[in-house]
């Protein structure tokens, strides 16, 4: 069975973009920059909903092209172009870079990934994400938390049915006073 892990940056407030779709405040440092690398090249299957597939796919194809692009960017650029992808929408037609789009039920389909054998699979898109959560599909929580209140906004975590216990299993501190808390779904 393969675990899905849910995470994003996001301010001391919980929101992963500020009104707007505003994300100037989450700027990663180089060693950041770094850990969300790392974190990408362990997975097998990244999950986007359409809002953020428009973001990545504006994106990252050529972002190993971009002037002053760092050697990390360079391979997550690489990466992101690798790994397979599936798009969850009504709403885009045609993809391209190794993804395909699912127009039907989501959470029968991320279940059914979930199921087979494979590397862990990232859920990204905070409305995908919020669905994930409340069907109790979510393994793993990593919260990149910086430390900016933007007081609105597209909020990380969604109302769940019931309470989720969570276990700790790790804490970091990055420049700029970012801390990373990682967590597993207790079951």
């Amino acid at each position: 069975m393969r675990k899905l892990v849910y995470g994003m940056n996001l301010s001391l407030d919980g929101y992963i973009a500020a009104p707007g779709d505003d994300l100037g405040w989450s700027g990663p440092s180089d060693e950041l920059f770094q850990w969300w690398l790392d974190q990408e090249r362990a997975i097998g299957l990244l999950l986007y909903g359409r809002r953020l597939w428009e973001t990545m796919s504006s994106y990252w194809p050529t972002g190993d092209q971009q002037p002053g692009a760092t050697p990390a960017q360079v391979e997550f650029a690489r990466n992101w172009r690798d790994t397979p992808k599936v798009v969850f929408s009504s709403t885009v037609g045609k993809v391209d870079w190794n993804a395909r789009v699912v127009a039907g039920d989501a959470i029968e389909e991320i279940t059914r990934l979930k199921a087979e054998d494979g590397e862990p699979m990232r859920v990204g898109g905070a409305a995908l994400a919020g669905a994930a959560m409340r069907a109790g599909l979510v393994d793993e929580y990593e919260i990149v938390t910086h430390p900016v209140l933007v007081g609105g906004g597209t909020p990380f975590f969604t109302t769940v049915d019931s309470w989720v216990r969570l276990k700790l299993v790790e804490t970091r501190t990055f420049p700029g006073g970012v801390v990373l808390t990682r967590y597993e779904t207790r079951r």
